[in-house]
């Protein structure tokens, strides 16, 4: 996609503080945390959300995201716990449409 950010990031066409990285996974911080910790967890593929999803072709990815996600969350100590979040469409809040995770703690959560 042109035109998507998510894209331009893992492209390395828009600087980001990533924080992790792999052959199918980027995850980087947030440039508006809505938590101490804010890290979105994204494929390299452009999938618009999860509505968006194959079943069989993405169920192995889908699953490595989640998991991804926890991990960092270890790396991050966020043992107290933490939220794993995604938005779908309009009305869902989903601001960019390249699907994503937002891994969010370092605090209570509301």
């Amino acid at each position: 996609m042109n035109d998507c950010i998510f894209c331009k990031i893992i492209n390395n066409e828009i600087p980001s503080e990533k924080v992790y990285s792999d052959d199918e996974i980027v995850a980087f911080k947030d440039i508006q945390p809505q938590a101490p910790t804010h890290i979105l967890v994204i494929p390299k593929k452009h999938i618009e959300g999860a509505d968006m999803l194959t079943p069989g072709e993405d169920t192995e990815l889908a699953g490595r995201l989640i998991l991804t996600a926890a991990r960092i969350a270890e790396q991050f100590h966020l043992e107290k716990g933490y939220r794993i979040q995604t938005n779908v469409g309009e009305h869902g809040c989903q601001t960019v449409r390249h699907i994503h995770f937002h891994l969010l703690g370092g605090k209570q959560l509301n």
